[in-house]
């Protein structure tokens, strides 16, 4: 019985044979695993070697250049950089020097400092180039491409033609690096020095086109983006009639004492009663357009009250409230309807210096004293726009 038992014993044993099977199926199972990782490993490996070289290759980003004038600088021109902008990821501007402007078209309004202090401010650009030439030369547009790593020269549909009759943007179309843009409809240098030097507010097309068109351009414009919950909110008002560099400058002031900056533009109604019957050149949506453009600010009222009510400071949870102490009329402390009593009452008003002594009445005064100069210089530039209209073509985009 007990050698049966022994007997039974050594059947369930395995047979040195058989596990030397098992061993070889387990080492090559083993095996054929880790060569799956490996291979997977190696697959993820050249996949993310892979990802890595072509993100690195999608990083280098498409810069854009614009020039221009930029001379009275309005929301035309801001336009013409926002669509610039969108062509590319980087936008990089030329601001032609005051030499190069008086050599082709006649003396500039606005001197080089200043335009290009308007050019920085602007939302939509990166990067500003000093004393560009008015035409691109060869050398210059070497200088774009290999030194500005430039991909794309942009211009409007517009014609620049040098005075020999020649398209300053030639070179750039042959070398197959130029880019175009819708003209912004309504609005011109030439078209807001005539509305100076003809004391009127009247546009060159209808209404009902410009309003629609300057409606849309409100939205294109706007940051669409409020205040955060504990954000202190910063109120400026004003004209802002013929934005220029003063604007600019003081709208940065005040944007750096808080989170953000609530512009109110006055109506055209209450700017001619307190400025006079010529006054704004600007309409309320031109003049809503330049500010919004302007990177300092982030949100405006269109048509804001003259005065700073408390239920005003309230609802839009005004923190301060400030003024220039450059502006066309100051004397509004010393009167009975004060528009700041209220925040001057609530301890909320302070009046900032203003950096620069310019106001819109400075840039009427430089027109009217040159006034033949400018009245020339427009009537050439008359002259070109009006076969650019009779000659317009369509050109997509926004």
């Amino acid at each position: 019985m007990g050698g049966g038992g022994a007997d039974g014993g050594s059947d369930n044993a395995l047979h040195p044979e058989k596990v030397k099977i098992v061993a070889t199926c387990l080492v090559v199972a083993v095996g054929v695993y880790l060569l799956g990782l490996y291979l997977k490993s190696g697959a993820e490996w050249r996949s993310n070697l892979s990802l890595s070289l072509n993100m690195k290759k999608k990083k280098k980003p498409i810069r854009v250049y614009m020039d221009g004038c930029f001379d009275m600088m309005h929301y035309g021109h801001c336009n013409a950089l926002r669509q610039a902008s969108a062509l590319g990821d980087q936008l990089v501007v030329g601001v032609v020097s005051d030499d190069e402007i008086i050599a082709n078209k006649g003396p500039p309004v606005t001197p080089v400092h200043e335009r290009m202090i308007m050019v920085n401010a602007v939302k939509w650009v990166d990067e500003v180039i000093s004393d560009a030439p008015y035409a691109i030369t060869e050398d210059f547009m070497k200088k774009l491409f290999y030194e500005y790593n430039i991909d794309y020269i942009i211009h409007g549909d517009d014609p620049c033609v040098l005075p020999d009759g020649t398209d300053a943007y030639a070179l750039a179309k042959k070398a197959g690096r130029y880019k175009q843009i819708k003209r912004t409809e309504g609005v011109s240098s030439t078209d807001i020095v005539g509305r100076m030097l003809l004391c009127t507010r009247e546009r060159s097309i209808s209404d009902s086109h410009n309003h629609s068109s300057l409606q849309r351009q409100i939205v294109q414009f706007s940051n669409d983006k409020g205040p955060g919950q504990d954000a202190r909110i910063v109120y400026i008002d004003g004209a802002f009639d013929l934005f220029h560099a003063g604007h600019v400058e003081i709208l940065k002031l005040a944007r750096a004492l808080g989170d953000f900056l609530l512009v109110g533009i006055h109506s055209d109604q209450i700017v001619s009663a307190k400025r006079g019957a010529h006054r704004p050149i600007m309409n309320l949506h031109e003049r809503s357009l330049s500010v919004l453009a302007c990177q300092y600010v982030d949100e405006v009222i269109i048509g804001a009250p003259w005065e700073v009510s408390k239920d005003m400071i309230t609802t839009f949870n005004i923190s301060s409230v400030v003024h220039g102490t450059v502006a066309e009329n100051n004397d509004f402390l010393k009167e009975k309807d004060n528009p700041y009593a209220v925040p001057i009452s609530m301890d909320i008003f302070q009046v900032l210096d203003s950096p620069l002594d310019i106001t819109t009445t400075t840039i009427i005064k430089r027109i009217v004293s040159n006034h033949e100069a400018y009245q020339k210089r427009n009537q050439k530039k008359a002259e070109s726009e009006r076969m650019y209209y009779e000659d317009k073509t369509y050109v997509s985009g926004d």
